[in-house]
């Protein structure tokens, strides 16, 4: 059940992701979405804190809230500077909307179940928001320090992808 509903999860936010993003979006709206990508895997990072008692997903989840956050508050500092608002968009709403349902399906977990649901997800949530950063969002961006944001935020978020890929094997989950 758990690789069935990640596999849906992923697809669904990768449809979502392709079909939002192919209508290309401004920088504003691609700021938010990224920004929103972010919060979402804090809350994951949370939520993680808060139920597993793996050591290694705790670590994991710690390091998720904190790079997370970092990239969020360069973000901030950004937009201060340009002063400028990111916009709301379809992007931003089809992702909490995935994340609320991924967030109530994991806090049903407990044990190894929870920790091979978060391992996953993080390393599908992970490879679906490095691909789009990749392909959809840096070629279009036009406001150069925001690309260079996202470029270098990128770098980090693929280390956490191959991480995620270490714990889920590491874990055994099934995938």
């Amino acid at each position: 059940m758990n690789t069935l509903s990640l596999a849906m999860i992923v697809a669904v936010t990768a449809t979502a992701a392709s079909a939002h993003a192919d209508d290309v979006m401004n920088d504003l709206e691609i700021a938010h979405a990224a920004y929103t990508a972010d919060a979402i895997d804090i809350r994951y990072g949370h939520l993680a804190l808060a139920i597993s008692e793996n050591d290694a997903v705790r670590s994991f989840a710690e390091t998720m809230i904190r790079d997370h956050n970092a990239v969020n508050a360069a973000a901030g500092e950004l937009l201060a500077e340009l002063n400028v608002s990111p916009q709301d968009n379809a992007l931003s709403r089809s992702l909490l909307e995935g994340a609320a349902s991924k967030r109530a399906e994991l806090m049903s977990l407990t044990g190894r179940e929870f920790d091979c649901a978060y391992a996953l997800n993080e390393l599908g949530y992970h490879q679906v928001v490095n691909a789009t950063v990749a392909d959809s969002f840096i070629p279009v961006v036009t406001v150069a320090p925001l690309r260079t944001l996202l470029t270098d935020a990128l770098v980090t978020f693929r280390v956490h992808e191959a991480h995620a890929g270490r714990m889920v094997t590491a874990l055994e989950c099934a995938s």
